[in-house]
Protein backbone atom coordinates (compact mmCIF):
# COMPACT_ATOMS: atom_id res chain seq x y z
CA UNK A 1 0.00 0.00 0.00
CA UNK A 2 1.50 3.37 -0.98
CA UNK A 3 1.77 6.40 1.27
CA UNK A 4 -1.03 8.29 -0.49
CA UNK A 5 -3.63 5.57 -0.01
CA UNK A 6 -2.97 4.99 3.69
CA UNK A 7 -4.51 8.01 5.38
CA UNK A 8 -8.27 7.98 5.42
CA UNK A 9 -10.93 9.44 7.68
CA UNK A 10 -11.95 6.59 9.95
CA UNK A 11 -15.70 7.05 9.92
CA UNK A 12 -18.61 6.26 7.65
CA UNK A 13 -20.71 9.00 6.12
CA UNK A 14 -24.43 8.34 6.06
CA UNK A 15 -25.44 4.71 6.66
CA UNK A 16 -24.05 1.44 5.35
CA UNK A 17 -26.88 1.14 2.81
CA UNK A 18 -27.06 4.84 1.91
CA UNK A 19 -23.61 6.47 2.22
CA UNK A 20 -24.72 10.09 2.23
CA UNK A 21 -24.78 12.42 5.22
CA UNK A 22 -25.50 16.06 5.98
CA UNK A 23 -23.34 18.16 8.31
CA UNK A 24 -24.46 21.60 9.47
CA UNK A 25 -22.98 24.48 11.47
CA UNK A 26 -24.98 27.49 12.64
CA UNK A 27 -24.13 30.77 14.37
CA UNK A 28 -24.64 29.22 17.81
CA UNK A 29 -22.74 25.98 17.07
CA UNK A 30 -19.45 25.65 19.02
CA UNK A 31 -17.27 24.88 16.02
CA UNK A 32 -13.82 26.02 14.91
CA UNK A 33 -13.51 23.94 11.75
CA UNK A 34 -12.40 20.54 10.52
CA UNK A 35 -8.84 19.20 10.78
CA UNK A 36 -6.92 17.90 7.78
CA UNK A 37 -8.27 14.58 6.53
CA UNK A 38 -9.40 12.82 3.35
CA UNK A 39 -11.99 10.25 2.34
CA UNK A 40 -13.30 8.33 -0.68
CA UNK A 41 -16.52 10.34 -0.79
CA UNK A 42 -17.36 13.54 -2.66
CA UNK A 43 -18.02 16.54 -0.42
CA UNK A 44 -20.10 19.56 -1.39
CA UNK A 45 -19.57 22.46 1.03
CA UNK A 46 -21.95 25.40 1.12
CA UNK A 47 -20.63 28.49 2.89
CA UNK A 48 -23.56 30.78 3.60
CA UNK A 49 -22.23 33.24 6.18
CA UNK A 50 -18.94 33.81 7.99
CA UNK A 51 -15.21 33.92 7.37
CA UNK A 52 -13.47 30.67 6.48
CA UNK A 53 -10.20 29.33 5.20
CA UNK A 54 -10.39 26.13 3.17
CA UNK A 55 -7.23 24.18 2.41
CA UNK A 56 -7.29 21.50 -0.28
CA UNK A 57 -4.13 19.61 -1.21
CA UNK A 58 -1.96 22.30 0.41
CA UNK A 59 -3.68 25.14 -1.48
CA UNK A 60 -5.42 27.73 0.69
CA UNK A 61 -8.68 29.52 -0.19
CA UNK A 62 -9.96 32.40 1.99
CA UNK A 63 -13.78 32.69 1.95
CA UNK A 64 -15.78 35.75 2.94
CA UNK A 65 -18.88 35.44 0.77
CA UNK A 66 -21.52 32.87 -0.10
CA UNK A 67 -20.16 30.08 -2.32
CA UNK A 68 -19.89 26.35 -2.93
CA UNK A 69 -16.70 24.31 -2.64
CA UNK A 70 -16.27 20.79 -4.01
CA UNK A 71 -13.87 18.22 -2.56
CA UNK A 72 -13.13 15.26 -4.80
CA UNK A 73 -12.29 11.77 -3.46
CA UNK A 74 -8.77 11.49 -2.07
CA UNK A 75 -8.13 15.21 -1.64
CA UNK A 76 -6.68 16.16 1.74
CA UNK A 77 -8.63 19.11 3.09
CA UNK A 78 -9.47 21.20 6.13
CA UNK A 79 -11.79 24.06 7.07
CA UNK A 80 -10.98 26.83 9.54
CA UNK A 81 -13.56 29.28 10.83
CA UNK A 82 -12.73 32.60 12.51
CA UNK A 83 -16.20 34.03 13.11
CA UNK A 84 -19.78 32.93 13.86
CA UNK A 85 -20.70 30.95 10.78
CA UNK A 86 -23.44 29.21 8.86
CA UNK A 87 -22.07 26.34 6.80
CA UNK A 88 -23.15 22.89 5.69
CA UNK A 89 -21.76 19.95 3.76
CA UNK A 90 -23.23 16.97 1.96
CA UNK A 91 -20.81 14.04 1.89
CA UNK A 92 -21.71 11.11 -0.35
CA UNK A 93 -20.08 8.18 -2.06
CA UNK A 94 -20.45 8.46 -5.85
CA UNK A 95 -21.64 4.84 -5.96
CA UNK A 96 -25.12 6.01 -4.91
CA UNK A 97 -25.47 7.73 -8.30
CA UNK A 98 -24.99 4.49 -10.24
CA UNK A 99 -27.82 2.61 -11.90
CA UNK A 100 -27.84 -0.62 -13.91
CA UNK A 101 -29.01 0.80 -17.24
CA UNK A 102 -25.86 1.78 -19.14
CA UNK A 103 -26.90 4.82 -21.13
CA UNK A 104 -24.58 7.69 -22.11
CA UNK A 105 -25.01 9.45 -18.75
CA UNK A 106 -23.85 6.31 -16.95
CA UNK A 107 -20.92 5.51 -19.25
CA UNK A 108 -19.65 9.04 -19.91
CA UNK A 109 -20.43 10.81 -16.65
CA UNK A 110 -21.31 8.70 -13.62
CA UNK A 111 -18.89 5.81 -14.15
CA UNK A 112 -15.92 8.12 -14.94
CA UNK A 113 -16.78 10.16 -11.81
CA UNK A 114 -16.87 6.98 -9.71
CA UNK A 115 -13.49 5.87 -11.14
CA UNK A 116 -11.90 9.29 -10.57
CA UNK A 117 -11.48 9.96 -14.29
CA UNK A 118 -13.40 13.23 -14.05
CA UNK A 119 -13.78 15.57 -11.09
CA UNK A 120 -15.96 18.37 -9.82
CA UNK A 121 -14.77 21.99 -10.01
CA UNK A 122 -12.93 23.51 -7.08
CA UNK A 123 -15.52 26.18 -6.23
CA UNK A 124 -18.52 28.08 -7.51
CA UNK A 125 -19.25 31.62 -6.37
CA UNK A 126 -22.48 33.56 -6.47
CA UNK A 127 -21.56 35.35 -9.71
CA UNK A 128 -21.47 32.13 -11.76
CA UNK A 129 -24.63 31.47 -13.83
CA UNK A 130 -24.80 27.88 -12.51
CA UNK A 131 -24.82 29.01 -8.87
CA UNK A 132 -28.56 29.57 -8.46
CA UNK A 133 -29.43 26.19 -10.00
CA UNK A 134 -26.91 24.36 -7.81
CA UNK A 135 -28.17 26.22 -4.74
CA UNK A 136 -31.79 25.27 -5.44
CA UNK A 137 -31.00 21.57 -5.71
CA UNK A 138 -28.69 21.69 -2.69
CA UNK A 139 -31.32 23.35 -0.49
CA UNK A 140 -33.95 20.86 -1.68
CA UNK A 141 -31.66 18.04 -0.51
CA UNK A 142 -31.23 19.77 2.87
CA UNK A 143 -35.00 20.00 3.25
CA UNK A 144 -35.36 16.27 2.60
CA UNK A 145 -32.79 15.51 5.31
CA UNK A 146 -34.57 17.87 7.72
CA UNK A 147 -37.97 16.27 7.11
CA UNK A 148 -37.08 12.59 7.45
CA UNK A 149 -33.53 12.36 8.73
CA UNK A 150 -32.28 11.75 12.25
CA UNK A 151 -29.41 13.52 13.98
CA UNK A 152 -26.24 11.73 15.14
CA UNK A 153 -25.11 14.08 17.87
CA UNK A 154 -21.55 12.81 18.25
CA UNK A 155 -20.68 13.63 14.64
CA UNK A 156 -23.17 16.50 14.10
CA UNK A 157 -24.44 14.45 11.16
CA UNK A 158 -27.95 13.96 9.82
CA UNK A 159 -28.71 10.72 7.96
CA UNK A 160 -31.90 9.18 6.57
CA UNK A 161 -33.18 5.64 6.21
CA UNK A 162 -36.41 6.73 4.52
CA UNK A 163 -36.52 5.17 1.04
CA UNK A 164 -38.47 7.94 -0.76
CA UNK A 165 -36.11 10.50 0.80
CA UNK A 166 -33.09 8.60 -0.47
CA UNK A 167 -34.56 8.72 -3.97
CA UNK A 168 -35.15 12.49 -3.70
CA UNK A 169 -31.58 13.01 -2.45
CA UNK A 170 -30.18 10.87 -5.26
CA UNK A 171 -32.22 12.83 -7.80
CA UNK A 172 -30.97 16.13 -6.37
CA UNK A 173 -27.34 15.03 -6.54
CA UNK A 174 -27.82 13.88 -10.13
CA UNK A 175 -29.33 17.28 -10.98
CA UNK A 176 -26.30 18.99 -9.46
CA UNK A 177 -24.02 16.75 -11.50
CA UNK A 178 -26.09 17.45 -14.62
CA UNK A 179 -25.90 21.21 -14.03
CA UNK A 180 -22.12 21.09 -13.61
CA UNK A 181 -21.87 19.06 -16.80
CA UNK A 182 -24.13 21.41 -18.79
CA UNK A 183 -21.88 24.34 -17.86
CA UNK A 184 -18.75 22.31 -18.78
CA UNK A 185 -17.48 22.48 -15.19
CA UNK A 186 -16.43 18.83 -14.92
CA UNK A 187 -12.75 18.33 -15.70
CA UNK A 188 -10.15 15.60 -15.93
CA UNK A 189 -7.88 15.46 -12.86
CA UNK A 190 -4.40 16.83 -13.29
CA UNK A 191 -1.66 14.20 -13.33
CA UNK A 192 0.40 15.67 -10.52
CA UNK A 193 2.22 13.95 -7.69
CA UNK A 194 2.72 16.55 -4.98
CA UNK A 195 5.25 15.09 -2.55
CA UNK A 196 3.99 17.52 0.14
CA UNK A 197 0.54 15.94 0.07
CA UNK A 198 2.02 12.45 0.29
CA UNK A 199 4.22 13.35 3.27
CA UNK A 200 1.43 15.15 5.15
CA UNK A 201 -0.96 12.26 4.56
CA UNK A 202 1.63 9.83 5.85
CA UNK A 203 2.33 12.04 8.90
CA UNK A 204 -1.36 12.40 9.78
CA UNK A 205 -1.82 8.67 9.37
CA UNK A 206 1.03 8.09 11.82
CA UNK A 207 -0.59 10.45 14.35
CA UNK A 208 -4.00 8.80 13.88
CA UNK A 209 -2.53 5.35 14.48
CA UNK A 210 -0.36 6.32 17.47
CA UNK A 211 -2.16 9.19 19.25
CA UNK A 212 -2.86 6.94 22.26
CA UNK A 213 0.90 6.47 22.71
CA UNK A 214 3.71 8.92 23.33
CA UNK A 215 4.66 10.39 19.95
CA UNK A 216 8.17 11.69 19.45
CA UNK A 217 9.02 14.24 16.76
CA UNK A 218 11.91 11.97 15.87
CA UNK A 219 9.45 9.22 14.90
CA UNK A 220 7.40 11.57 12.71
CA UNK A 221 10.52 12.93 11.04
CA UNK A 222 11.84 9.43 10.41
CA UNK A 223 8.48 8.43 8.93
CA UNK A 224 8.81 11.38 6.52
CA UNK A 225 12.51 10.71 5.77
CA UNK A 226 13.50 14.14 7.10
CA UNK A 227 15.56 15.45 9.98
CA UNK A 228 13.57 16.76 12.95
CA UNK A 229 14.21 20.47 12.39
CA UNK A 230 13.30 20.39 8.71
CA UNK A 231 10.22 18.24 9.36
CA UNK A 232 8.87 20.68 11.97
CA UNK A 233 9.31 23.62 9.55
CA UNK A 234 7.74 21.61 6.72
CA UNK A 235 4.75 20.51 8.84
CA UNK A 236 4.06 24.02 10.15
CA UNK A 237 4.30 25.56 6.70
CA UNK A 238 1.89 22.95 5.29
CA UNK A 239 -0.72 22.95 8.07
CA UNK A 240 -0.14 26.28 9.82
CA UNK A 241 0.64 24.66 13.18
CA UNK A 242 3.41 22.65 14.77
CA UNK A 243 3.27 18.84 15.02
CA UNK A 244 2.83 19.08 18.81
CA UNK A 245 -0.11 21.47 18.45
CA UNK A 246 -1.75 19.23 15.85
CA UNK A 247 -1.28 16.12 18.02
CA UNK A 248 -2.83 17.83 21.06
CA UNK A 249 -5.76 19.11 18.98
CA UNK A 250 -6.35 15.63 17.58
CA UNK A 251 -6.26 14.08 21.05
CA UNK A 252 -8.71 16.67 22.39
CA UNK A 253 -11.05 15.92 19.47
CA UNK A 254 -10.99 12.23 20.43
CA UNK A 255 -11.63 13.17 24.07
CA UNK A 256 -14.66 15.25 23.06
CA UNK A 257 -16.09 12.28 21.16
CA UNK A 258 -15.64 10.04 24.22
CA UNK A 259 -17.22 12.63 26.53
CA UNK A 260 -20.24 12.83 24.23
CA UNK A 261 -20.63 9.13 23.52
CA UNK A 262 -19.64 7.44 26.80
CA UNK A 263 -19.83 7.79 30.58
CA UNK A 264 -16.16 6.87 30.97
CA UNK A 265 -14.29 8.52 33.88
CA UNK A 266 -12.22 11.59 33.01
CA UNK A 267 -8.97 9.87 33.96
CA UNK A 268 -9.77 6.95 31.68
CA UNK A 269 -10.49 9.33 28.78
CA UNK A 270 -7.27 11.19 29.55
CA UNK A 271 -5.21 8.01 29.23
CA UNK A 272 -7.16 6.66 26.24
CA UNK A 273 -6.40 9.84 24.32
CA UNK A 274 -2.64 9.73 24.87
CA UNK A 275 -2.27 12.12 27.81
CA UNK A 276 -0.25 10.51 30.58
CA UNK A 277 -0.74 13.48 32.90
CA UNK A 278 -4.21 14.57 34.07
CA UNK A 279 -3.13 18.15 34.75
CA UNK A 280 -1.80 18.54 31.20
CA UNK A 281 -5.00 17.04 29.80
CA UNK A 282 -7.18 19.46 31.78
CA UNK A 283 -5.10 22.46 30.65
CA UNK A 284 -5.17 21.43 26.99
CA UNK A 285 -8.88 20.64 27.09
CA UNK A 286 -9.81 24.00 28.60
CA UNK A 287 -7.50 25.83 26.19
CA UNK A 288 -9.26 24.28 23.20
CA UNK A 289 -12.88 24.24 24.43
CA UNK A 290 -13.16 26.84 27.19
CA UNK A 291 -14.51 24.13 29.53
CA UNK A 292 -13.14 21.49 31.84
CA UNK A 293 -14.04 17.95 30.67
CA UNK A 294 -16.74 17.67 33.37
CA UNK A 295 -18.19 21.06 32.44
CA UNK A 296 -18.20 20.09 28.78
CA UNK A 297 -20.01 16.80 29.46
CA UNK A 298 -22.63 18.59 31.55
CA UNK A 299 -23.06 21.35 28.97
CA UNK A 300 -23.39 18.80 26.17
CA UNK A 301 -25.95 16.75 28.14
CA UNK A 302 -28.08 19.85 28.76
CA UNK A 303 -27.97 20.84 25.07
CA UNK A 304 -28.82 17.30 24.01
CA UNK A 305 -31.85 17.19 26.29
Amino acid sequence: MNQTSKLKEQKDHGTSVFPCGLYEVFDNTPWDGVKHHWHDEIEILYFMKGTFNVTINMESFPIEQECFFFVNPGEIHSVECSSPATESAIVFHPCILNFEHYDLAQTRLIQPLTRGEIQLPRFLDISHPAFSRIKKEYLDILNVFHQTGFFLSVEYETVTEDIPSQLFIRAGLLKILGTLSSFSLLTQPEKTDDYRVRIIKSSLEFIRNHYQEKIYIHDLAENANMNEQYFCRFFKKALGKSPVTYINEYRIKQAITLLQATDAPIMEICLDCGFNNLGNFLREFKKHTGFTPLQYRKHYSLEKS
